[in-house]
Protein backbone atom coordinates (compact mmCIF):
# COMPACT_ATOMS: atom_id res chain seq x y z
CA UNK A 1 0.00 0.00 0.00
CA UNK A 2 1.52 3.18 -0.57
CA UNK A 3 0.80 5.74 1.95
CA UNK A 4 1.88 9.79 0.97
CA UNK A 5 4.51 11.49 3.28
CA UNK A 6 3.32 14.39 5.39
CA UNK A 7 4.90 17.95 4.55
CA UNK A 8 8.45 17.83 6.29
CA UNK A 9 8.76 14.28 6.10
CA UNK A 10 10.71 12.31 3.22
CA UNK A 11 10.40 8.27 2.53
CA UNK A 12 13.80 6.47 2.85
CA UNK A 13 15.90 7.08 -0.13
CA UNK A 14 18.85 5.90 0.80
CA UNK A 15 20.65 3.42 3.18
CA UNK A 16 23.89 5.40 2.92
CA UNK A 17 23.50 8.88 1.79
CA UNK A 18 26.75 10.32 3.31
CA UNK A 19 28.64 10.20 -0.13
CA UNK A 20 27.89 11.64 -3.42
CA UNK A 21 28.64 8.17 -4.96
CA UNK A 22 25.89 6.76 -2.81
CA UNK A 23 22.85 9.47 -4.06
CA UNK A 24 23.21 7.32 -7.61
CA UNK A 25 23.00 3.99 -5.84
CA UNK A 26 20.82 1.97 -7.63
CA UNK A 27 21.10 3.88 -11.26
CA UNK A 28 21.85 0.83 -13.21
CA UNK A 29 19.14 -1.53 -11.60
CA UNK A 30 16.55 1.54 -12.63
CA UNK A 31 17.82 1.99 -16.36
CA UNK A 32 17.37 -1.74 -16.69
CA UNK A 33 14.04 -0.96 -15.52
CA UNK A 34 13.15 1.49 -18.13
CA UNK A 35 15.09 -0.20 -21.18
CA UNK A 36 12.69 -3.46 -20.33
CA UNK A 37 9.98 -1.15 -20.25
CA UNK A 38 10.48 0.82 -23.31
CA UNK A 39 12.10 -1.90 -25.53
CA UNK A 40 9.53 -1.65 -27.94
CA UNK A 41 9.01 2.05 -28.22
CA UNK A 42 12.43 3.36 -28.38
CA UNK A 43 13.67 1.17 -31.07
CA UNK A 44 10.62 2.44 -33.21
CA UNK A 45 10.80 6.35 -32.75
CA UNK A 46 14.98 6.13 -33.12
CA UNK A 47 14.78 4.09 -36.42
CA UNK A 48 11.44 6.16 -38.00
CA UNK A 49 12.72 9.34 -37.48
CA UNK A 50 16.16 8.63 -38.72
CA UNK A 51 15.36 7.77 -41.40
CA UNK A 52 13.28 10.97 -42.41
CA UNK A 53 16.12 13.44 -43.18
CA UNK A 54 17.92 10.91 -45.45
CA UNK A 55 14.45 10.25 -47.01
CA UNK A 56 14.30 14.27 -47.67
CA UNK A 57 17.68 13.85 -48.98
CA UNK A 58 16.97 11.07 -51.90
CA UNK A 59 14.15 13.24 -53.14
CA UNK A 60 15.82 16.52 -53.33
CA UNK A 61 18.35 14.90 -55.40
CA UNK A 62 16.16 13.17 -57.35
CA UNK A 63 13.74 16.28 -57.93
CA UNK A 64 16.59 19.06 -58.09
CA UNK A 65 19.87 17.24 -59.93
CA UNK A 66 21.55 20.32 -60.89
CA UNK A 67 22.87 22.99 -59.01
CA UNK A 68 20.54 25.42 -61.35
CA UNK A 69 17.30 23.76 -60.87
CA UNK A 70 18.09 23.81 -57.12
CA UNK A 71 18.99 27.27 -57.23
CA UNK A 72 15.48 27.98 -59.05
CA UNK A 73 13.58 25.94 -56.24
CA UNK A 74 15.63 27.89 -53.16
CA UNK A 75 14.52 31.25 -55.17
CA UNK A 76 10.99 30.25 -55.69
CA UNK A 77 9.89 28.26 -52.50
CA UNK A 78 12.33 27.38 -50.12
CA UNK A 79 13.74 30.93 -49.35
CA UNK A 80 9.98 32.19 -49.22
CA UNK A 81 9.67 34.01 -45.86
CA UNK A 82 6.22 31.71 -45.25
CA UNK A 83 8.23 28.45 -45.77
CA UNK A 84 10.76 29.87 -43.48
CA UNK A 85 8.72 30.60 -40.53
CA UNK A 86 7.43 27.03 -40.72
CA UNK A 87 10.60 24.78 -41.29
CA UNK A 88 13.35 27.69 -40.36
CA UNK A 89 16.05 29.03 -42.10
CA UNK A 90 18.34 27.93 -45.62
CA UNK A 91 21.77 28.72 -46.03
CA UNK A 92 22.49 27.54 -49.69
CA UNK A 93 20.80 25.63 -52.06
CA UNK A 94 22.99 22.35 -51.57
CA UNK A 95 21.28 18.75 -51.63
CA UNK A 96 22.31 19.39 -48.00
CA UNK A 97 21.11 22.38 -47.07
CA UNK A 98 17.50 21.84 -48.92
CA UNK A 99 17.11 18.80 -46.68
CA UNK A 100 18.28 20.35 -43.23
CA UNK A 101 15.32 23.10 -43.79
CA UNK A 102 12.64 20.27 -45.07
CA UNK A 103 13.56 18.40 -41.87
CA UNK A 104 13.22 21.23 -39.86
CA UNK A 105 10.00 20.23 -37.45
CA UNK A 106 12.38 16.92 -37.17
CA UNK A 107 13.74 18.93 -33.45
CA UNK A 108 10.15 19.93 -32.05
CA UNK A 109 9.10 16.56 -32.39
CA UNK A 110 12.14 15.08 -30.93
CA UNK A 111 11.76 17.40 -28.13
CA UNK A 112 8.64 16.33 -27.82
CA UNK A 113 9.39 12.55 -27.26
CA UNK A 114 12.17 13.61 -25.08
CA UNK A 115 10.74 15.56 -22.42
CA UNK A 116 7.56 12.90 -22.76
CA UNK A 117 10.20 10.02 -21.86
CA UNK A 118 11.66 11.59 -18.87
CA UNK A 119 7.96 13.07 -17.00
CA UNK A 120 6.71 9.58 -17.70
CA UNK A 121 10.13 7.40 -16.16
CA UNK A 122 10.09 9.79 -12.98
CA UNK A 123 6.76 11.87 -12.12
CA UNK A 124 4.26 8.95 -13.34
CA UNK A 125 5.96 6.60 -11.47
CA UNK A 126 6.34 9.00 -8.24
CA UNK A 127 2.34 9.62 -8.87
CA UNK A 128 1.52 5.48 -9.19
CA UNK A 129 3.60 4.70 -5.92
CA UNK A 130 6.10 2.83 -7.34
CA UNK A 131 8.68 5.79 -6.56
CA UNK A 132 7.97 5.21 -3.09
CA UNK A 133 8.17 1.81 -2.72
CA UNK A 134 11.48 1.82 -5.03
CA UNK A 135 13.01 4.63 -2.23
CA UNK A 136 12.25 2.27 0.57
CA UNK A 137 15.04 0.30 -0.57
CA UNK A 138 19.17 0.87 -1.14
CA UNK A 139 18.27 2.93 -3.97
CA UNK A 140 20.20 6.98 -4.20
CA UNK A 141 18.36 10.27 -3.81
CA UNK A 142 19.54 10.84 -7.30
CA UNK A 143 19.07 7.34 -8.75
CA UNK A 144 15.64 8.02 -10.53
CA UNK A 145 16.13 11.29 -12.09
CA UNK A 146 19.49 10.08 -13.31
CA UNK A 147 18.46 6.88 -14.69
CA UNK A 148 15.52 8.56 -16.80
CA UNK A 149 18.10 11.00 -18.10
CA UNK A 150 20.62 8.63 -19.36
CA UNK A 151 17.70 6.43 -21.14
CA UNK A 152 16.65 9.67 -23.11
CA UNK A 153 19.89 11.26 -23.90
CA UNK A 154 21.25 8.00 -24.83
CA UNK A 155 18.03 7.51 -27.27
CA UNK A 156 19.07 10.95 -28.54
CA UNK A 157 22.46 10.32 -29.46
CA UNK A 158 21.31 7.37 -31.26
CA UNK A 159 19.06 9.10 -33.11
CA UNK A 160 21.97 11.63 -33.98
CA UNK A 161 24.57 8.73 -35.51
CA UNK A 162 21.93 7.05 -37.26
CA UNK A 163 20.87 10.74 -39.06
CA UNK A 164 24.38 11.39 -39.71
CA UNK A 165 24.84 7.94 -40.72
CA UNK A 166 21.78 7.82 -43.06
CA UNK A 167 22.38 11.28 -44.35
CA UNK A 168 25.89 9.97 -45.27
CA UNK A 169 24.88 6.83 -46.78
CA UNK A 170 22.06 9.00 -48.99
CA UNK A 171 25.46 10.90 -50.29
CA UNK A 172 25.68 13.98 -48.47
CA UNK A 173 29.00 15.21 -46.72
CA UNK A 174 30.16 13.70 -43.78
CA UNK A 175 31.36 16.72 -41.87
CA UNK A 176 27.94 18.73 -42.29
CA UNK A 177 25.55 15.15 -41.49
CA UNK A 178 27.74 14.78 -38.23
CA UNK A 179 26.77 18.13 -37.20
CA UNK A 180 23.08 18.17 -38.18
CA UNK A 181 23.05 14.98 -36.18
CA UNK A 182 24.38 16.37 -33.35
CA UNK A 183 22.22 19.46 -33.37
CA UNK A 184 19.11 17.57 -33.77
CA UNK A 185 19.88 14.49 -30.81
CA UNK A 186 21.13 17.74 -28.30
CA UNK A 187 17.85 18.91 -29.16
CA UNK A 188 16.18 15.69 -27.49
CA UNK A 189 18.61 16.36 -24.65
CA UNK A 190 17.39 19.92 -24.02
CA UNK A 191 14.11 18.96 -23.63
CA UNK A 192 14.39 16.11 -22.02
CA UNK A 193 16.31 17.84 -19.31
CA UNK A 194 13.48 20.53 -19.41
CA UNK A 195 10.87 17.54 -18.77
CA UNK A 196 12.46 16.21 -15.87
CA UNK A 197 12.84 19.71 -14.52
CA UNK A 198 9.14 19.89 -14.81
CA UNK A 199 8.51 16.61 -12.93
CA UNK A 200 9.80 18.15 -10.03
CA UNK A 201 7.41 21.68 -9.72
CA UNK A 202 4.36 19.98 -9.78
CA UNK A 203 2.47 16.74 -8.24
CA UNK A 204 0.80 15.87 -11.14
CA UNK A 205 2.38 13.56 -14.18
CA UNK A 206 -0.48 15.89 -16.34
CA UNK A 207 0.70 19.09 -14.87
CA UNK A 208 4.77 18.44 -15.60
CA UNK A 209 3.69 17.56 -19.19
CA UNK A 210 1.36 20.79 -19.45
CA UNK A 211 4.52 22.74 -18.41
CA UNK A 212 6.87 20.76 -20.61
CA UNK A 213 4.43 21.02 -23.62
CA UNK A 214 4.39 24.73 -22.65
CA UNK A 215 7.99 25.34 -22.38
CA UNK A 216 8.23 23.39 -26.21
CA UNK A 217 5.51 25.22 -27.28
CA UNK A 218 7.19 28.74 -25.89
CA UNK A 219 10.51 27.58 -27.75
CA UNK A 220 8.40 27.06 -31.43
CA UNK A 221 6.58 30.35 -31.06
CA UNK A 222 9.57 31.78 -30.46
CA UNK A 223 11.54 30.41 -33.30
CA UNK A 224 8.34 31.32 -35.46
CA UNK A 225 8.66 34.70 -34.91
CA UNK A 226 12.46 35.04 -35.25
CA UNK A 227 12.21 33.06 -38.85
CA UNK A 228 9.13 34.70 -39.95
CA UNK A 229 10.99 37.65 -41.12
CA UNK A 230 14.12 35.89 -43.14
CA UNK A 231 17.56 35.48 -42.61
CA UNK A 232 19.11 38.25 -41.39
CA UNK A 233 15.54 39.90 -40.11
CA UNK A 234 14.95 42.35 -37.45
CA UNK A 235 13.70 39.79 -35.00
CA UNK A 236 16.18 37.25 -36.01
CA UNK A 237 17.28 37.01 -32.37
CA UNK A 238 14.40 35.80 -31.34
CA UNK A 239 14.99 32.34 -32.94
CA UNK A 240 19.02 32.59 -30.68
CA UNK A 241 16.02 32.59 -27.57
CA UNK A 242 15.25 29.08 -29.16
CA UNK A 243 16.27 25.54 -28.37
CA UNK A 244 14.52 24.62 -31.55
CA UNK A 245 16.19 27.25 -33.67
CA UNK A 246 19.95 26.52 -32.59
CA UNK A 247 20.43 23.13 -34.77
CA UNK A 248 19.25 24.79 -37.68
CA UNK A 249 21.99 27.92 -37.09
CA UNK A 250 24.50 25.77 -36.53
CA UNK A 251 24.32 25.68 -40.68
CA UNK A 252 25.14 21.91 -41.65
CA UNK A 253 26.20 21.61 -44.98
CA UNK A 254 26.89 25.50 -45.70
CA UNK A 255 29.75 27.35 -43.07
CA UNK A 256 29.34 24.92 -40.29
CA UNK A 257 29.09 26.68 -37.00
CA UNK A 258 30.25 23.94 -34.83
CA UNK A 259 30.14 26.23 -31.91
CA UNK A 260 26.50 26.37 -32.10
CA UNK A 261 26.47 22.74 -30.12
CA UNK A 262 27.69 24.55 -26.92
CA UNK A 263 24.28 26.37 -26.73
CA UNK A 264 22.44 23.03 -26.21
CA UNK A 265 24.71 21.31 -23.96
CA UNK A 266 25.34 24.99 -21.61
CA UNK A 267 21.50 25.48 -21.64
CA UNK A 268 21.05 21.49 -20.58
CA UNK A 269 23.38 21.94 -18.26
CA UNK A 270 22.27 24.94 -15.62
CA UNK A 271 18.89 22.98 -16.35
CA UNK A 272 20.17 19.99 -14.90
CA UNK A 273 21.81 21.97 -11.92
CA UNK A 274 18.74 23.24 -11.27
CA UNK A 275 16.30 20.21 -11.23
CA UNK A 276 18.52 17.54 -9.04
CA UNK A 277 18.89 19.81 -5.69
CA UNK A 278 14.87 20.55 -6.12
CA UNK A 279 14.37 16.68 -6.24
CA UNK A 280 15.87 15.90 -2.93
CA UNK A 281 14.52 18.87 -1.24
CA UNK A 282 10.72 18.23 -1.79
CA UNK A 283 8.92 16.16 -0.28
CA UNK A 284 8.61 13.22 -2.09
CA UNK A 285 4.85 12.97 -3.94
CA UNK A 286 4.64 16.97 -3.61
CA UNK A 287 5.78 19.42 -5.73
CA UNK A 288 7.46 22.73 -5.82
CA UNK A 289 4.54 24.63 -6.61
CA UNK A 290 2.13 22.73 -3.47
CA UNK A 291 -1.70 22.02 -4.47
CA UNK A 292 -4.39 24.73 -3.90
CA UNK A 293 -6.54 24.09 -0.84
CA UNK A 294 -10.20 24.49 -1.81
CA UNK A 295 -12.98 25.46 -0.40
CA UNK A 296 -14.11 24.27 3.31
CA UNK A 297 -17.61 23.60 1.24
CA UNK A 298 -17.85 22.24 -2.97
CA UNK A 299 -19.50 25.12 -4.95
CA UNK A 300 -22.79 24.47 -6.83
CA UNK A 301 -20.22 24.06 -9.88
CA UNK A 302 -19.12 20.75 -8.22
CA UNK A 303 -22.47 18.76 -7.99
CA UNK A 304 -21.99 16.79 -11.05
CA UNK A 305 -19.36 15.02 -13.05
CA UNK A 306 -19.27 17.77 -15.11
CA UNK A 307 -19.10 20.70 -12.90
CA UNK A 308 -15.70 18.29 -11.61
CA UNK A 309 -14.32 17.57 -14.92
CA UNK A 310 -14.45 21.56 -16.03
CA UNK A 311 -12.66 22.09 -12.73
CA UNK A 312 -9.99 19.64 -13.84
CA UNK A 313 -9.83 20.42 -17.84
CA UNK A 314 -10.16 24.51 -17.47
CA UNK A 315 -6.47 25.33 -17.32
CA UNK A 316 -5.37 22.93 -19.55
CA UNK A 317 -8.09 24.27 -22.01
CA UNK A 318 -7.38 27.43 -21.57
CA UNK A 319 -3.40 27.15 -22.07
CA UNK A 320 -3.92 25.28 -25.36
CA UNK A 321 -6.59 28.10 -26.42
CA UNK A 322 -4.07 31.10 -25.55
CA UNK A 323 -1.64 28.90 -27.47
CA UNK A 324 -2.91 28.57 -30.56
CA UNK A 325 -3.98 32.14 -30.92
CA UNK A 326 -0.40 32.97 -30.63
CA UNK A 327 0.24 30.34 -33.28
CA UNK A 328 -2.25 31.80 -35.54
CA UNK A 329 -1.26 35.02 -35.42
CA UNK A 330 2.50 34.24 -36.21
CA UNK A 331 1.37 31.81 -39.41
CA UNK A 332 -1.24 34.29 -40.73
CA UNK A 333 1.12 37.24 -40.64
CA UNK A 334 3.17 35.08 -42.60
CA UNK A 335 1.75 33.90 -45.30
CA UNK A 336 0.59 37.33 -47.48
CA UNK A 337 4.84 36.68 -47.82
CA UNK A 338 3.92 33.38 -50.22
CA UNK A 339 3.13 35.76 -53.38
CA UNK A 340 7.25 36.31 -52.83
CA UNK A 341 7.88 33.32 -54.03
CA UNK A 342 7.07 33.74 -57.97
CA UNK A 343 9.17 37.17 -57.98
CA UNK A 344 11.99 36.18 -59.98
CA UNK A 345 10.65 33.15 -61.45
CA UNK A 346 9.09 33.17 -64.57
CA UNK A 347 8.51 29.57 -64.59
CA UNK A 348 7.24 29.26 -61.48
CA UNK A 349 5.38 32.26 -62.18
CA UNK A 350 3.75 30.20 -64.92
CA UNK A 351 2.96 27.56 -63.14
CA UNK A 352 1.15 30.07 -60.22
CA UNK A 353 -0.53 31.55 -63.19
CA UNK A 354 -2.52 28.74 -64.10
CA UNK A 355 -2.86 27.53 -60.79
CA UNK A 356 -4.88 30.55 -59.77
CA UNK A 357 -1.55 33.08 -59.12
CA UNK A 358 0.37 33.96 -56.31
CA UNK A 359 -2.50 33.83 -53.59
CA UNK A 360 -2.85 30.23 -54.80
CA UNK A 361 1.07 29.62 -52.66
CA UNK A 362 -0.32 31.47 -49.70
CA UNK A 363 -3.50 29.46 -49.51
CA UNK A 364 -1.37 26.38 -50.08
CA UNK A 365 0.81 27.95 -47.00
CA UNK A 366 -2.40 28.40 -45.00
CA UNK A 367 -3.87 24.79 -45.97
CA UNK A 368 -0.56 23.33 -44.66
CA UNK A 369 0.22 24.98 -41.55
CA UNK A 370 -3.64 24.65 -40.45
CA UNK A 371 -3.17 20.44 -41.21
CA UNK A 372 -0.34 21.03 -38.79
CA UNK A 373 -1.98 22.76 -36.18
CA UNK A 374 -4.51 20.12 -36.09
CA UNK A 375 -2.25 17.11 -35.15
CA UNK A 376 -1.35 19.20 -32.38
CA UNK A 377 -4.54 19.65 -31.63
CA UNK A 378 -5.37 15.63 -32.15
CA UNK A 379 -2.56 15.84 -28.85
CA UNK A 380 -4.55 17.59 -26.91
CA UNK A 381 -7.88 15.80 -27.74
CA UNK A 382 -6.00 12.20 -26.91
CA UNK A 383 -4.46 14.10 -23.43
CA UNK A 384 -8.17 15.47 -22.16
CA UNK A 385 -9.36 11.46 -23.24
CA UNK A 386 -6.51 10.18 -21.33
CA UNK A 387 -7.00 12.33 -17.97
CA UNK A 388 -9.87 10.19 -17.15
CA UNK A 389 -7.25 7.01 -17.20
CA UNK A 390 -5.07 9.15 -14.83
CA UNK A 391 -8.20 9.86 -12.69
CA UNK A 392 -8.67 6.22 -12.63
CA UNK A 393 -5.33 5.47 -12.08
CA UNK A 394 -4.82 7.68 -9.21
CA UNK A 395 -7.87 5.87 -7.44
CA UNK A 396 -10.22 9.14 -7.50
CA UNK A 397 -12.69 7.55 -9.22
CA UNK A 398 -13.92 4.41 -7.43
CA UNK A 399 -15.48 6.66 -4.27
CA UNK A 400 -16.95 9.02 -6.96
CA UNK A 401 -18.86 5.82 -8.40
CA UNK A 402 -19.93 4.64 -5.79
CA UNK A 403 -22.30 7.38 -5.39
CA UNK A 404 -25.38 7.93 -7.44
CA UNK A 405 -23.22 9.19 -10.50
CA UNK A 406 -22.87 6.50 -13.18
CA UNK A 407 -19.79 5.64 -15.25
CA UNK A 408 -21.25 6.34 -18.10
CA UNK A 409 -21.70 10.46 -16.56
CA UNK A 410 -18.22 10.43 -15.27
CA UNK A 411 -16.43 9.14 -18.27
CA UNK A 412 -18.70 11.20 -20.65
CA UNK A 413 -17.90 14.62 -19.15
CA UNK A 414 -14.59 14.21 -19.76
CA UNK A 415 -14.76 13.20 -23.10
CA UNK A 416 -16.66 16.62 -23.43
CA UNK A 417 -13.54 18.02 -23.14
CA UNK A 418 -11.98 15.62 -25.74
CA UNK A 419 -14.39 16.89 -28.28
CA UNK A 420 -15.19 20.47 -27.78
CA UNK A 421 -11.84 21.42 -26.26
CA UNK A 422 -9.80 20.56 -29.80
CA UNK A 423 -12.84 22.19 -31.85
CA UNK A 424 -12.14 25.58 -29.56
CA UNK A 425 -8.76 25.30 -29.92
CA UNK A 426 -8.93 25.37 -33.90
CA UNK A 427 -11.32 27.70 -33.84
CA UNK A 428 -9.37 30.27 -32.21
CA UNK A 429 -6.58 29.79 -34.42
CA UNK A 430 -8.14 29.71 -37.71
CA UNK A 431 -9.35 33.03 -36.09
CA UNK A 432 -6.32 34.34 -35.53
CA UNK A 433 -4.74 33.07 -38.84
CA UNK A 434 -7.93 34.94 -40.76
CA UNK A 435 -6.94 38.23 -38.93
CA UNK A 436 -3.41 38.22 -39.22
CA UNK A 437 -3.72 37.54 -42.66
CA UNK A 438 -6.96 39.50 -43.82
CA UNK A 439 -4.60 42.17 -41.64
CA UNK A 440 -1.56 42.05 -43.95
CA UNK A 441 -4.18 41.54 -47.57
CA UNK A 442 -6.46 44.28 -46.58
CA UNK A 443 -9.44 41.97 -46.29
CA UNK A 444 -9.70 40.63 -42.57
CA UNK A 445 -14.22 40.65 -43.63
CA UNK A 446 -13.33 37.69 -46.11
CA UNK A 447 -10.66 36.02 -44.66
CA UNK A 448 -11.62 35.71 -41.12
CA UNK A 449 -14.87 33.58 -41.98
CA UNK A 450 -12.85 31.45 -44.37
CA UNK A 451 -9.88 30.54 -42.48
CA UNK A 452 -12.39 29.84 -39.11
CA UNK A 453 -13.84 27.32 -41.45
CA UNK A 454 -11.23 25.85 -42.35
CA UNK A 455 -9.96 25.31 -39.01
CA UNK A 456 -12.81 23.76 -38.28
CA UNK A 457 -13.08 21.35 -41.35
CA UNK A 458 -9.85 19.81 -39.28
CA UNK A 459 -12.10 19.05 -36.27
CA UNK A 460 -13.70 15.24 -37.63
CA UNK A 461 -10.03 14.22 -38.02
CA UNK A 462 -8.79 15.44 -34.50
CA UNK A 463 -12.26 13.88 -32.92
CA UNK A 464 -11.36 10.38 -34.86
CA UNK A 465 -8.13 10.22 -32.47
CA UNK A 466 -9.78 11.28 -29.68
CA UNK A 467 -12.60 8.78 -29.96
CA UNK A 468 -9.76 6.24 -30.31
CA UNK A 469 -8.06 7.40 -27.07
CA UNK A 470 -11.11 7.24 -25.19
CA UNK A 471 -12.25 3.60 -26.64
CA UNK A 472 -8.45 2.18 -25.52
CA UNK A 473 -9.50 3.65 -21.86
CA UNK A 474 -12.84 2.12 -22.02
CA UNK A 475 -11.62 -1.30 -24.02
CA UNK A 476 -8.19 -1.79 -23.00
CA UNK A 477 -6.66 0.33 -20.19
CA UNK A 478 -3.69 -0.89 -19.87
CA UNK A 479 -2.94 0.30 -23.77
CA UNK A 480 -4.52 3.99 -23.54
CA UNK A 481 -0.96 5.40 -24.21
CA UNK A 482 -0.81 3.49 -27.50
CA UNK A 483 -3.13 6.88 -28.51
CA UNK A 484 -0.06 8.55 -29.07
CA UNK A 485 1.46 6.50 -31.40
CA UNK A 486 -1.06 6.51 -33.35
CA UNK A 487 -0.59 10.14 -33.43
CA UNK A 488 3.02 9.83 -34.31
CA UNK A 489 1.87 7.34 -36.85
CA UNK A 490 -0.43 10.00 -38.55
CA UNK A 491 2.34 12.18 -38.25
CA UNK A 492 4.59 10.32 -40.04
CA UNK A 493 2.68 9.23 -42.98
CA UNK A 494 1.57 13.30 -43.54
CA UNK A 495 5.32 13.52 -43.36
CA UNK A 496 6.75 10.50 -45.24
CA UNK A 497 4.06 9.38 -47.28
CA UNK A 498 4.47 11.26 -50.40
CA UNK A 499 8.16 11.13 -50.28
CA UNK A 500 8.08 7.03 -50.06
CA UNK A 501 5.60 6.87 -52.36
CA UNK A 502 3.14 4.84 -50.26
CA UNK A 503 -0.08 3.63 -51.56
CA UNK A 504 -2.76 4.87 -51.00
CA UNK A 505 -4.90 2.58 -48.93
CA UNK A 506 -1.58 3.41 -46.46
CA UNK A 507 -1.95 7.01 -46.71
CA UNK A 508 -5.56 6.49 -45.86
CA UNK A 509 -4.80 5.01 -42.58
CA UNK A 510 -4.81 8.53 -41.27
CA UNK A 511 -7.72 10.54 -40.72
CA UNK A 512 -6.45 13.37 -41.84
CA UNK A 513 -5.79 12.38 -45.12
CA UNK A 514 -9.68 12.57 -45.86
CA UNK A 515 -10.06 16.03 -44.54
CA UNK A 516 -10.85 17.89 -47.67
CA UNK A 517 -8.54 21.29 -48.47
CA UNK A 518 -11.46 23.97 -48.54
CA UNK A 519 -9.52 26.69 -49.47
CA UNK A 520 -9.36 27.81 -52.78
CA UNK A 521 -10.86 24.64 -53.99
CA UNK A 522 -14.21 23.04 -54.44
CA UNK A 523 -14.99 20.31 -51.87
CA UNK A 524 -17.33 17.82 -50.23
CA UNK A 525 -18.99 17.69 -46.77
CA UNK A 526 -18.94 13.87 -47.14
CA UNK A 527 -15.37 12.77 -46.04
CA UNK A 528 -16.32 15.27 -43.18
CA UNK A 529 -19.20 13.62 -42.62
CA UNK A 530 -17.86 10.44 -42.54
CA UNK A 531 -15.47 11.28 -39.88
CA UNK A 532 -17.56 12.65 -37.62
CA UNK A 533 -19.79 9.11 -37.62
CA UNK A 534 -16.49 7.54 -37.71
CA UNK A 535 -15.39 9.17 -34.39
CA UNK A 536 -19.09 8.90 -33.01
CA UNK A 537 -19.26 5.37 -33.20
CA UNK A 538 -15.91 5.54 -31.17
CA UNK A 539 -17.21 7.00 -28.67
CA UNK A 540 -20.18 5.36 -27.73
CA UNK A 541 -18.02 1.98 -27.78
CA UNK A 542 -15.95 3.72 -25.22
CA UNK A 543 -19.34 3.91 -23.15
CA UNK A 544 -20.29 0.75 -23.72
CA UNK A 545 -17.13 -0.95 -22.79
CA UNK A 546 -16.17 0.80 -19.65
CA UNK A 547 -19.45 0.07 -18.14
CA UNK A 548 -18.32 -3.49 -18.45
CA UNK A 549 -14.76 -3.44 -17.44
CA UNK A 550 -13.70 -3.49 -14.01
CA UNK A 551 -11.90 -0.63 -12.13
CA UNK A 552 -9.30 -1.85 -10.31
CA UNK A 553 -7.89 -0.31 -7.06
CA UNK A 554 -4.89 0.95 -7.23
Amino acid sequence: MSVRTEPGHRAPQSRTKGSTASAFTGTGHLLRLILRRDRVLLPIWILLLAVLPASYASTYAGLYPTADERAAYLAGTASNPSIVALLGPVYGDSVGALTVQRAGLLALIVGLIGLLTVVRHTRTEEEAGRRELLGATVLGRYAGLTAALLVTYAANVLLGLLTAGGLVAAGLPGAGSVLFGAGVALTGVVFATVGGLAAQLTESASGARGIGVGALGLAFVLRLGGDAGGSGGSAEWLSWLSPLGWAARGRAYADERWWVLLLPVLFSAVVALVAYPVSVRRDLGAGVFPSRLGPATAGAGLAGPFGLAWRLHRGQLLGWTVGFGLLGLVLGGAADAAGDAVQGNQQLAEIMSRLGGSSALAEAYLGGTLSLTALAAAGYGIQAALRARAEETAGRVEPLLATAVSRARWLAAHLVFALLGPAVVLAVAGLATGLAYGLSVSDVGGELPRLLGAGLAQVPAVWVLAGLAALLVGWLPRFSGGAWAVLAGCLLLGQLGAVLELDQWALDLSPFTHTPQVLGQDWSATPLAALTAAAAALLTLALLTFQKRDIPTP
